[in-house]
């Protein structure tokens, strides 16, 4: 079986969404809802971080 290692953006989006969905749990959502919300949210940073110019010079040992 090969090894797979998460990359530093699904990293960012993982901790978000744990945060995230901890937080829609206290609001009492319901499960469906919450995934629906945490799939959305999570689209949404990962393409923000994919198209981020400074996360790529992270990436590459350069500082912004």
């Amino acid at each position: 079986m090969a090894k797979r290692n998460a990359t530093l953006e699904q990293l960012v989006v993982l901790s978000n969404m744990e945060s995230i969905n901890a937080l829609l749990i206290r609001q009492n959502m319901p499960p469906q809802e919450r995934i629906k919300q945490l799939n959305s949210v999570a689209i949404l940073q990962m393409k923000s971080l994919l198209g981020n110019q400074n996360i790529k010079l992270l990436k590459n040992g350069e500082i912004p």
